[in-house]
Protein backbone atom coordinates (compact mmCIF):
# COMPACT_ATOMS: atom_id res chain seq x y z
CA UNK A 1 0.00 0.00 0.00
CA UNK A 2 1.48 3.34 -1.06
CA UNK A 3 1.55 6.25 1.38
CA UNK A 4 0.88 9.84 0.31
CA UNK A 5 1.19 13.15 2.11
CA UNK A 6 -1.59 15.69 1.60
CA UNK A 7 -1.02 19.21 2.92
CA UNK A 8 -4.06 21.39 3.45
CA UNK A 9 -5.96 18.15 4.04
CA UNK A 10 -8.79 19.73 6.06
CA UNK A 11 -9.61 22.22 3.34
CA UNK A 12 -12.32 22.14 0.70
CA UNK A 13 -10.27 20.47 -2.05
CA UNK A 14 -7.99 18.69 0.40
CA UNK A 15 -10.68 16.73 2.20
CA UNK A 16 -12.22 15.50 -1.06
CA UNK A 17 -8.77 14.56 -2.33
CA UNK A 18 -8.01 12.60 0.83
CA UNK A 19 -11.25 10.62 0.45
CA UNK A 20 -10.42 9.93 -3.18
CA UNK A 21 -6.99 8.57 -2.32
CA UNK A 22 -8.41 6.37 0.43
CA UNK A 23 -10.89 4.99 -2.08
CA UNK A 24 -7.89 4.02 -4.22
CA UNK A 25 -6.58 1.88 -1.34
CA UNK A 26 -3.83 4.33 -0.48
CA UNK A 27 -2.56 5.29 2.95
CA UNK A 28 -2.81 9.04 3.55
CA UNK A 29 -1.10 11.34 6.03
CA UNK A 30 -3.14 14.55 6.16
CA UNK A 31 -1.55 17.77 7.44
CA UNK A 32 -3.34 21.04 8.16
CA UNK A 33 -2.86 23.92 10.58
CA UNK A 34 -6.62 24.71 10.44
CA UNK A 35 -5.98 28.34 9.53
CA UNK A 36 -8.70 28.07 6.92
CA UNK A 37 -9.45 24.34 6.96
CA UNK A 38 -12.05 22.66 9.15
CA UNK A 39 -11.51 19.39 10.98
CA UNK A 40 -15.15 18.38 10.36
CA UNK A 41 -14.29 18.18 6.65
CA UNK A 42 -12.25 15.08 7.54
CA UNK A 43 -15.05 13.34 9.42
CA UNK A 44 -15.32 10.57 6.81
CA UNK A 45 -11.57 10.21 6.31
CA UNK A 46 -10.91 9.86 10.03
CA UNK A 47 -13.01 6.70 10.15
CA UNK A 48 -10.46 4.97 7.90
CA UNK A 49 -7.60 2.98 9.48
CA UNK A 50 -5.46 4.10 6.55
CA UNK A 51 -5.70 7.81 7.37
CA UNK A 52 -3.58 9.71 9.89
CA UNK A 53 -4.36 13.30 10.82
CA UNK A 54 -1.53 15.65 11.83
CA UNK A 55 -2.07 19.18 13.13
CA UNK A 56 0.91 21.05 11.72
CA UNK A 57 1.93 23.84 9.39
CA UNK A 58 3.12 22.57 6.02
CA UNK A 59 5.68 25.36 5.98
CA UNK A 60 7.25 24.16 9.24
CA UNK A 61 10.21 22.29 7.77
CA UNK A 62 11.16 20.64 11.07
CA UNK A 63 7.65 19.23 11.56
CA UNK A 64 7.45 18.05 7.96
CA UNK A 65 10.89 16.47 8.20
CA UNK A 66 9.64 14.23 11.00
CA UNK A 67 6.85 12.97 8.75
CA UNK A 68 9.20 12.39 5.81
CA UNK A 69 11.51 10.44 8.12
CA UNK A 70 8.66 8.31 9.48
CA UNK A 71 7.00 7.49 6.15
CA UNK A 72 8.25 6.56 2.72
CA UNK A 73 5.96 8.85 0.76
CA UNK A 74 5.18 7.74 -2.77
CA UNK A 75 4.04 11.26 -3.51
CA UNK A 76 2.94 14.58 -2.03
CA UNK A 77 -0.17 16.59 -2.86
CA UNK A 78 0.67 20.13 -1.75
CA UNK A 79 -2.57 22.08 -1.32
CA UNK A 80 -1.74 24.16 1.75
CA UNK A 81 -1.70 27.83 0.76
CA UNK A 82 -2.90 31.32 1.37
CA UNK A 83 -5.89 31.24 -0.95
CA UNK A 84 -7.20 34.78 -0.57
CA UNK A 85 -6.26 37.19 -3.33
CA UNK A 86 -7.25 40.25 -1.24
CA UNK A 87 -5.23 38.94 1.70
CA UNK A 88 -2.21 38.54 -0.56
CA UNK A 89 -2.37 42.30 -1.20
CA UNK A 90 -2.69 43.07 2.52
CA UNK A 91 -0.08 40.54 3.65
CA UNK A 92 2.51 40.10 0.87
CA UNK A 93 5.09 38.60 3.24
CA UNK A 94 2.59 35.98 4.43
CA UNK A 95 1.66 35.29 0.82
CA UNK A 96 5.33 34.67 0.02
CA UNK A 97 5.74 32.38 3.01
CA UNK A 98 2.65 30.26 2.43
CA UNK A 99 2.54 30.17 -1.36
CA UNK A 100 6.20 30.07 -2.34
CA UNK A 101 8.53 29.33 0.58
CA UNK A 102 6.41 26.42 1.83
CA UNK A 103 6.38 24.86 -1.64
CA UNK A 104 10.16 25.16 -1.78
CA UNK A 105 10.50 23.52 1.63
CA UNK A 106 8.25 20.61 0.65
CA UNK A 107 10.07 20.14 -2.65
CA UNK A 108 13.49 20.01 -0.98
CA UNK A 109 12.22 17.43 1.49
CA UNK A 110 10.93 15.37 -1.44
CA UNK A 111 14.39 15.44 -2.97
CA UNK A 112 16.13 14.63 0.31
CA UNK A 113 13.89 11.67 1.11
CA UNK A 114 13.58 10.36 -2.47
CA UNK A 115 9.88 11.11 -2.89
CA UNK A 116 9.82 11.64 -6.62
CA UNK A 117 6.24 12.84 -7.19
CA UNK A 118 5.01 16.28 -6.10
CA UNK A 119 1.61 17.54 -7.24
CA UNK A 120 1.26 21.27 -6.65
CA UNK A 121 -1.99 23.24 -6.50
CA UNK A 122 -1.57 26.23 -8.77
CA UNK A 123 -4.25 28.51 -10.15
CA UNK A 124 -5.75 29.85 -13.35
CA UNK A 125 -5.10 33.27 -11.82
CA UNK A 126 -1.60 33.11 -13.34
CA UNK A 127 -3.12 33.81 -16.78
CA UNK A 128 -4.41 37.28 -15.87
CA UNK A 129 -7.33 39.21 -17.29
CA UNK A 130 -6.22 39.62 -20.90
CA UNK A 131 -5.16 36.11 -21.89
CA UNK A 132 -6.62 34.65 -25.08
CA UNK A 133 -9.38 32.08 -24.68
CA UNK A 134 -9.28 29.27 -24.07
CA UNK A 135 -6.41 29.66 -21.61
CA UNK A 136 -3.58 27.38 -22.72
CA UNK A 137 -0.52 26.45 -20.71
CA UNK A 138 1.70 27.80 -23.50
CA UNK A 139 0.38 31.36 -22.97
CA UNK A 140 2.67 33.92 -21.38
CA UNK A 141 1.41 34.33 -17.80
CA UNK A 142 0.27 37.77 -16.68
CA UNK A 143 -0.26 37.54 -12.90
CA UNK A 144 -2.10 40.55 -11.51
CA UNK A 145 -1.92 39.89 -7.78
CA UNK A 146 0.72 38.80 -5.26
CA UNK A 147 -1.24 35.54 -4.96
CA UNK A 148 -1.00 34.77 -8.68
CA UNK A 149 2.64 35.86 -8.80
CA UNK A 150 3.57 33.51 -5.95
CA UNK A 151 1.75 30.59 -7.58
CA UNK A 152 3.59 31.25 -10.83
CA UNK A 153 6.92 31.60 -9.05
CA UNK A 154 6.32 28.28 -7.30
CA UNK A 155 5.62 26.62 -10.64
CA UNK A 156 8.87 27.94 -12.10
CA UNK A 157 10.83 26.84 -9.04
CA UNK A 158 9.33 23.33 -9.02
CA UNK A 159 9.88 22.84 -12.73
CA UNK A 160 13.46 24.01 -12.23
CA UNK A 161 13.85 21.23 -9.65
CA UNK A 162 12.29 18.84 -12.15
CA UNK A 163 14.84 19.75 -14.79
CA UNK A 164 17.74 19.71 -12.34
CA UNK A 165 16.99 16.74 -10.11
CA UNK A 166 14.31 14.70 -11.84
CA UNK A 167 11.51 15.69 -9.43
CA UNK A 168 8.18 14.71 -10.99
CA UNK A 169 6.56 18.09 -10.41
CA UNK A 170 2.99 18.30 -11.69
CA UNK A 171 1.59 21.82 -11.37
CA UNK A 172 -2.19 21.81 -11.67
CA UNK A 173 -3.84 25.09 -12.56
CA UNK A 174 -7.31 24.90 -11.03
CA UNK A 175 -10.10 26.95 -12.56
CA UNK A 176 -13.32 27.78 -10.65
CA UNK A 177 -13.71 24.86 -8.27
CA UNK A 178 -17.07 24.43 -6.55
CA UNK A 179 -18.90 21.82 -4.52
CA UNK A 180 -19.82 20.62 -1.02
CA UNK A 181 -17.70 21.86 1.91
CA UNK A 182 -16.78 25.15 0.28
CA UNK A 183 -17.11 27.62 3.13
CA UNK A 184 -19.65 30.35 2.22
CA UNK A 185 -18.55 32.41 5.22
CA UNK A 186 -15.06 32.83 3.87
CA UNK A 187 -14.33 36.27 2.36
CA UNK A 188 -12.69 34.54 -0.61
CA UNK A 189 -15.15 31.73 -1.09
CA UNK A 190 -16.39 30.85 -4.56
CA UNK A 191 -19.38 32.72 -5.95
CA UNK A 192 -21.48 29.54 -6.05
CA UNK A 193 -21.14 28.77 -2.35
CA UNK A 194 -21.96 32.40 -1.53
CA UNK A 195 -25.04 32.35 -3.79
CA UNK A 196 -26.17 29.03 -2.31
CA UNK A 197 -25.80 30.27 1.24
CA UNK A 198 -27.75 33.45 0.60
CA UNK A 199 -30.54 31.81 -1.36
CA UNK A 200 -30.95 29.06 1.24
CA UNK A 201 -31.46 31.80 3.82
CA UNK A 202 -33.92 33.77 1.70
CA UNK A 203 -31.47 36.58 1.07
CA UNK A 204 -30.93 38.40 -2.23
CA UNK A 205 -27.78 37.92 -4.29
CA UNK A 206 -25.85 40.60 -6.11
CA UNK A 207 -24.23 40.19 -9.50
CA UNK A 208 -21.54 42.71 -10.37
CA UNK A 209 -21.93 43.50 -14.05
CA UNK A 210 -24.51 42.27 -16.54
CA UNK A 211 -24.23 38.59 -15.60
CA UNK A 212 -22.82 37.62 -18.98
CA UNK A 213 -19.32 37.15 -17.60
CA UNK A 214 -18.30 33.50 -17.84
CA UNK A 215 -16.31 31.10 -15.72
CA UNK A 216 -15.01 27.57 -16.20
CA UNK A 217 -16.71 25.91 -13.23
CA UNK A 218 -15.36 22.48 -12.32
CA UNK A 219 -16.69 20.19 -9.60
CA UNK A 220 -14.45 19.49 -6.63
CA UNK A 221 -15.11 15.79 -7.23
CA UNK A 222 -13.46 16.08 -10.63
CA UNK A 223 -10.59 18.10 -9.17
CA UNK A 224 -10.03 15.47 -6.47
CA UNK A 225 -9.98 12.80 -9.15
CA UNK A 226 -7.42 14.77 -11.17
CA UNK A 227 -5.27 15.09 -8.05
CA UNK A 228 -5.49 11.35 -7.44
CA UNK A 229 -4.59 10.50 -11.02
CA UNK A 230 -1.64 12.90 -10.98
CA UNK A 231 -0.36 11.32 -7.77
CA UNK A 232 -0.84 7.64 -8.56
CA UNK A 233 -0.35 7.12 -12.29
CA UNK A 234 2.93 5.34 -12.92
CA UNK A 235 4.26 7.74 -15.53
CA UNK A 236 3.77 11.49 -15.68
CA UNK A 237 5.67 14.34 -17.28
CA UNK A 238 6.58 17.33 -15.14
CA UNK A 239 4.77 20.42 -16.32
CA UNK A 240 1.84 22.81 -15.98
CA UNK A 241 -1.66 21.52 -16.62
CA UNK A 242 -5.10 23.11 -16.58
CA UNK A 243 -7.76 21.42 -14.46
CA UNK A 244 -10.82 22.67 -16.28
CA UNK A 245 -13.88 21.62 -18.24
CA UNK A 246 -13.22 23.71 -21.34
CA UNK A 247 -16.70 25.25 -21.05
CA UNK A 248 -17.57 28.79 -20.06
CA UNK A 249 -20.82 29.27 -18.16
CA UNK A 250 -22.29 32.72 -17.59
CA UNK A 251 -23.56 33.86 -14.23
CA UNK A 252 -26.98 34.38 -15.79
CA UNK A 253 -27.02 30.70 -16.77
CA UNK A 254 -26.05 29.85 -13.20
CA UNK A 255 -28.88 31.99 -11.84
CA UNK A 256 -31.41 30.29 -14.11
CA UNK A 257 -30.57 26.96 -12.45
CA UNK A 258 -30.78 28.54 -9.01
CA UNK A 259 -34.24 29.86 -9.83
CA UNK A 260 -35.32 26.27 -10.49
CA UNK A 261 -33.81 25.12 -7.20
CA UNK A 262 -35.15 28.09 -5.23
CA UNK A 263 -38.40 29.10 -6.98
CA UNK A 264 -39.29 31.64 -4.28
CA UNK A 265 -35.99 33.46 -4.53
CA UNK A 266 -35.86 37.24 -4.35
CA UNK A 267 -35.07 39.23 -7.51
CA UNK A 268 -31.41 39.33 -8.46
CA UNK A 269 -29.58 42.59 -7.81
CA UNK A 270 -27.30 43.78 -10.60
CA UNK A 271 -24.59 46.26 -9.66
CA UNK A 272 -21.77 48.04 -11.46
CA UNK A 273 -18.96 45.70 -12.48
CA UNK A 274 -15.98 45.76 -10.14
CA UNK A 275 -12.66 47.07 -11.38
CA UNK A 276 -10.23 44.25 -12.04
CA UNK A 277 -12.80 41.49 -12.39
CA UNK A 278 -12.03 39.12 -15.25
CA UNK A 279 -14.76 39.14 -17.90
CA UNK A 280 -14.26 35.62 -19.25
CA UNK A 281 -12.28 32.61 -18.08
CA UNK A 282 -12.10 29.24 -19.79
CA UNK A 283 -9.35 26.65 -19.74
CA UNK A 284 -8.15 24.27 -22.42
CA UNK A 285 -8.19 20.80 -20.80
CA UNK A 286 -6.34 18.98 -23.61
CA UNK A 287 -2.88 18.68 -22.01
CA UNK A 288 -4.18 17.04 -18.85
CA UNK A 289 -6.34 14.75 -20.96
CA UNK A 290 -3.25 13.70 -22.91
CA UNK A 291 -1.18 13.21 -19.73
CA UNK A 292 -3.67 11.38 -17.53
CA UNK A 293 -6.64 10.53 -19.73
CA UNK A 294 -8.55 12.91 -17.47
CA UNK A 295 -11.77 14.67 -18.42
CA UNK A 296 -14.25 16.38 -16.14
CA UNK A 297 -17.29 14.15 -15.73
CA UNK A 298 -19.72 16.20 -13.63
CA UNK A 299 -22.26 18.21 -15.68
CA UNK A 300 -22.57 21.68 -14.21
CA UNK A 301 -26.30 21.48 -13.41
CA UNK A 302 -25.73 18.20 -11.56
CA UNK A 303 -22.74 19.60 -9.68
CA UNK A 304 -24.66 22.69 -8.64
CA UNK A 305 -27.45 20.52 -7.29
CA UNK A 306 -24.84 18.51 -5.34
CA UNK A 307 -23.54 21.77 -3.87
CA UNK A 308 -27.04 22.79 -2.77
CA UNK A 309 -27.74 19.31 -1.34
CA UNK A 310 -24.39 19.25 0.47
CA UNK A 311 -25.12 22.64 2.00
CA UNK A 312 -28.54 21.43 3.17
CA UNK A 313 -27.11 18.28 4.77
CA UNK A 314 -24.35 20.21 6.54
CA UNK A 315 -26.83 22.65 8.02
CA UNK A 316 -29.13 19.88 9.23
CA UNK A 317 -26.23 18.19 11.05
Amino acid sequence: MQTFLVTGAAGFIGSHSVEGLLARDCRVIGVDNLRTGHLENLEIARTSPHFMWVLADAGDEAAMRVLFEQHRFAGVLHLAALVSVPESFREPALNYQLNLAAADSIARLCLEFECRRLVFASSAAVYGADAALPNRESAIPQPQSPYAAAKLAAEVMLLGYAASYGLEAVCLRYFNVYGPRQDPGSPYSGVLSIFTDRLRNGLPVTVYGDGEQTRDFISVRDVARANGEALTQAQVAAGRYNVSTGQGISLNEVLAIYQELFPNTLPINYAVARIGDIRHSRGDPEQLRNLLGFSAQTPFAQGLRELVLGYSEENRA
